[in-house]
């Protein structure tokens, strides 16, 4: 893992928790203009959030996608690096016996 890029995960959140953000905007200005049906009694905040949560989920989708795969090949990177060290570890345990 290079030291320029050592977040690709805090991006993805971050980035992902934005579109939420912005989704939840609009579904709140949608239900407040009456564009979207209001949730049932006083369940409006729960309708709003959810509304949220089901747009934003296909946004991140197609829109994060370089993103998510940054993240992956770091993930894969630190997953790699662990098993290495690992293997060292053990063929030294190997050796010594």
């Amino acid at each position: 893992m290079s030291a320029a890029k050592p977040s690709a995960m805090i991006r993805y959140t971050a980035l992902r928790l934005l579109i939420f953000v912005g989704c939840f905007f609009v579904a709140g200005v949608a239900v407040h203009f009456g564009l979207i049906p209001s949730g049932l009694g006083g369940s409006n905040a729960v309708w709003v959030i959810l509304l949220g949560l089901v747009l934003s989920a296909p946004l991140s989708y197609v829109l994060l996608r370089k993103q998510r795969d940054e993240m992956s090949e770091q993930i894969v990177a630190g997953v790699d690096r662990t098993k290495a060290r690992l293997d060292a570890n053990r063929t030294r345990e190997d050796a010594v016996q």
